[in-house]
């Protein structure tokens, strides 16, 4: 029989009980087309990229099936019309993985709780500054913390660079004048 992976996104104010009760019934659909399902994994409620629907969350939840396509065309049909569900996506594969997927393995990771993995620094960024101090925004001692750059090599105070060089082929500039109201020259 055919090998698939199947995954579905509920609505963000269904429990998780209502969720697990959602994996059954198509879990006894498949079943009723002579098919089964030989793994399922409720992965939790996780943030959407964009709203749909009008939810920014989702309950993920996962299946593996082998089964005849006529049972997973029915699953599906059932989960166009069932309410609950917002979305989901059934992709026919060669093999079925038997370890826990890439979700459940990141669910254990975040489990084992925050250890130093290389990313050093003092702000455990990724080597950068600690986050209070990205030298924008309205920092801890209030008001802004923009702080000034020194002037590009070979510039003018104030960061002005002067003229730019002619390109290839044009000829010279004449110097900008200042356009601020009052000056003269």
């Amino acid at each position: 029989m055919p090998l698939y992976e199947h995954t579905f996104l509920a609505r963000q104010d269904i429990t998780q009980a209502q969720v697990e009760a959602l994996m059954k019934e198509f879990q006894g659909i498949i079943e009723e087309g002579q098919g089964s399902v030989t793994k399922q994994e409720y992965w939790g409620l996780k943030n959407l990229a964009f709203k749909i629907k009008k939810n920014r969350k989702a309950h993920y939840a996962f299946f593996n099936i082998d089964s005849p396509p006529a049972a997973v065309a029915e699953m599906e049909r059932r989960m166009g019309i069932n309410t609950d569900v917002m979305r989901f996506m059934t992709v026919r594969v060669e093999e079925l993985e038997t370890e826990p997927s890439v979700q459940m393995r990141k669910q254990d990771r975040d489990e084992r709780g925050d250890r130093d993995r290389g990313f050093g620094g003092p702000g455990g960024g990724r080597g950068g500054p600690p986050r209070g101090d990205r030298g924008f925004g309205g920092g801890r001692e209030g008001g802004s913390t923009f702080r000034s750059r020194p002037p590009r090599e070979g510039g003018a105070p104030g960061g002005d660079r002067g003229p730019r060089p002619p390109r290839e082929g044009e000829a010279p500039r004449a110097p900008r004048r200042d356009s601020t109201p009052g000056s003269e020259g």
